[in-house]
Formats: structure tokens, C-alpha cells, sequence
């Protein structure tokens, strides 16, 4: 029977990791503190910001949601990231997706200070860093390195199949995964032959987000896959890129939901106490 690579387990863990930070840097008389920008109406993002708030207010993380006018212009936003660059005691700075139409979402996320960018999506943070600890990098690809090594899987010469090559997720997912001493086969829309790669390797992490994308025949026993996708179905159901029929014919996987994305919320806030420590080094706090 495929083992499940619950998140929760690996999530509390992380938990009590940043809650010690947190005590850490209140000891010395500093608050951490996150600011994320909501601009425009999109329901989706107001929830997920929501649901920041209240992990932070958990782990003793002071939390602000700006909310800015849906008519806001590119320039009002980089204007208050500008603002929020400049305050000492703002130590993270996330930007809800999706922005209004006709504003330039990298030109906004550039914007950032690096290493206020807990989102890890400024270019400073370049993925061809020699040592990700040198940077930041976007919570969901170290959610997947992080669960995998909590389960005690060994990423040095591994072989490892990375189906979609997105930039939040596919891209630093890859460099990461390099970093580790794994040999990855990256595969996207124009792979030719997606099965013959997964039938070589012992992990898969598939990022796509079309459900049930990886069916029985490409899966194989001794296969661990990380589904890193998410769709909805057509009753409102949370949907992963991996069957439940493929599910069943590896040697473990991560459920959706139930899996990454349980890990990827409090990395976020592990993100932003690594965002300390290299504002910290920088002479910023």
C-alpha cells in the first residue's frame, strides 16, 4: 500500500522552529513583522491573506494587511513598497497575486527590498545561487525539499522527475533540487516522452496544476511522488495533479489537499525569520 507524506507532521515541526526564532528575536527587543499589499478584489487573494494573519498571530508574528484601492496605479504601488522598504520595523513584504490588469507584476515585485522579499520572487534573488541559503526562494519549492527530508528521503544522487517548470514553483524548485545533489530530468509542455523519464527515477514533484494529470500508467512502484498541483473540480473540490488510481501504484505520495500546501503557509514565516537573519548580517537590524 502507497504510503501518504502527510504535511501536517512536517508543518508542526517548521512551527516550532519559527516559534523559537520569534522568541529569539523578541528577547532582544524586536518584534517581526509582515506586511502583505492586497490590491484589486480578487476574494481568492483576500482569504489567503486572512489566513496569514491568523498564523501569524499564532506564532507571535506582528501582521498587516494593507488594502489598496482597485483603481490603485503601478505607481502607488511601488510607492508604498517603497515606504515599506524604508521602515525599520518592517522585516517582510508579500504582494498578493493577481494585481489590477495593466500593472506590471515583476516590475512591482522587483520593487522589493531583497531581503525584505519573503516571497523570494525579486531577481536579486537569482536561482543560480551556488548556496540557497543566500537567498530567498519561494515557500512552495522548500515546502517539497523540506517534506522530503523530513520523511528521510536522500536528495544527493537522486533521481528525480520535475514535471512543470514554472517560474514560482518549477524554476527554483529545479535549482534547489540541483543544490542538493540531485539529477533532475525538468520536464514541461514539449517534453516528448514524460513516462520514459518518470519510469528512471525514484521521486517525481509535479507542478502543473491540471488534475489528475499523472494517471496509473506513468506512475510506478517504486515511485514517491510530490504533487505540488492544485485545480478545482466541478463541485468545488481541491484537486491534485496526481489520480487517486495513480496514487495507489507508488510507494508514496502527497495528498491534495493535505500535503505541500500545509507545509507552504508556515514556510512562508520561516522565510521571513531567514529574512532577519540576512537583514541582520546586511546592518538592516
Amino acid at each position: 500500500m502507497a504510503k501518504r507524506l502527510e504535511g501536517r507532521p512536517v508543518a508542526d515541526a517548521l512551527r516550532q522552529d519559527v516559534e523559537r526564532d520569534v522568541r529569539m528575536w523578541t528577547e532582544q527587543q524586536i518584534q517581526p513583522r509582515l506586511v502583505t499589499l492586497l490590491a484589486g478584489d480578487d476574494h481568492a487573494s483576500e482569504v489567503y491573506a486572512e489566513q496569514k494573519g491568523r498564523w501569524a498571530g499564532r506564532l507571535g508574528i506582528e501582521f498587516e494587511m494593507v488594502r489598496l484601492q482597485p483603481t490603485c496605479t503601478e505607481e502607488d504601488l511601488i510607492a508604498r513598497i517603497d515606504h515599506l522598504n524604508r521602515d525599520s520595523s518592517v522585516h517582510g513584504i508579500m504582494l498578493e497575486m493577481p494585481l489590477p490588469r495593466g500593472i506590471d507584476a515583476q516590475r512591482v515585485v522587483s520593487a522589493i527590498h531583497a531581503f525584505k522579499d519573503v516571497d523570494g520572487m525579486s531577481p536579486c534573488h537569482s536561482f543560480a545561487k551556488p548556496s540557497p541559503e543566500a537567498a530567498l526562494y519561494p515557500a512552495t519549492p522548500l515546502a517539497c525539499i523540506r517534506l522530503l527530508k523530513h520523511y528521510g528521503y536522500q536528495l544527493r544522487g537522486a533521481d528525480v522527475t520535475l514535471i512543470g517548470c514554472g517560474q514560482t514553483v518549477g524554476m527554483p524548485l529545479l535549482h534547489l533540487l540541483i543544490a542538493e545533489g540531485a539529477t533532475v530530468a525538468a520536464c514541461h509542455e514539449w517534453t516528448k516522452d514524460v513516462a520514459s523519464h518518470l519510469q528512471r527515477s525514484e521521486i517525481a514533484i509535479v507542478a502543473v496544476g491540471k488534475a489528475g494529470l499523472l494517471q496509473a500508467d506513468l506512475v510506478h512502484p517504486r515511485l514517491t511522488v510530490v504533487d505540488v498541483g492544485i485545480s478545482e473540480g466541478d463541485e468545488g473540490e481541491v484537486l491534485g495533479d496526481l489520480s487517486a488510481e495513480a496514487a495507489a501504484q507508488t510507494a508514496a505520495y502527497t495528498p491534495t489537499p493535505g500535503g505541500v500546501g500545509a507545509v507552504t503557509t508556515v514556510q512562508i514565516f520561516a522565510n521571513l525569520m531567514h529574512a532577519m537573519a540576512l537583514q541582520r548580517e546586511a546592518g538592516l537590524i
